[in-house]
């Protein structure tokens, strides 16, 4: 149900190629780093991105912080896979980035800013396409939380609507 989900979300946004590969939702701390970096590894290959987006790290979702953590390995800056990559940039996740305990891990502070204000209401068709993840509009994962975040981070650079990453690296060649 969710890779059908996620396929027309993606046909909303105008995306043409998806990859889905086989690793167990919410279970990936019960597998080695290795197979998780592995099949990061293959992707990376395979697009040979320029700018790679991750969630963070350090997020309640412990799959988040597996999947980071083997982008970090496979991005980094002088090896073959990583060399295609000019800036990794982590992103907060509703419902997740904000729930990691205080003090037991670094919070989310964005440091780059992006502009959202003329694709915000295309975000939001887009998330609206996740019925099985959308929640009632006082929850984390409603449209209007996605709203309200895309403002508060739009205020941080004056505009209506952004999205807020952390830089985690920015390699010049």
């Amino acid at each position: 149900m969710v890779r059908a989900e996620c396929k027309a979300a993606c046909a909303i946004l105008g995306v043409d190629e998806l990859i889905f590969r086989e690793l167990p939702a919410a279970c990936l701390d019960s597998l080695p780093a290795w197979k998780i970096n592995s099949v990061i590894q293959e992707i990376v290959a395979q697009v040979r991105p320029s700018e790679l987006y991750v969630p963070f790290g350090f997020d309640l979702h412990k799959d988040h912080g597996a999947i980071s953590y083997a982008a970090s390995v496979v991005a980094r800056p002088y090896t073959v896979t990583g060399q295609s990559i000019a800036r990794v940039l982590a992103y907060e996740t509703l419902s997740e980035t904000n729930l990691a305990p205080p003090y037991m891990a670094p919070a989310f502070q964005p440091n780059v800013f992006v502009n959202i204000s003329e694709t915000i209401d295309k975000k939001i068709e887009a998330m609206q396409a996740y019925q099985s993840q959308l929640q009632p509009e006082n929850m984390p994962r409603s449209t209007a939380a996605i709203r309200s975040l895309a403002h508060l981070r739009g205020t941080h650079i004056g505009c209506m609507a952004a999205e807020g990453f952390v830089l985690l690296g920015e390699y010049v060649r």
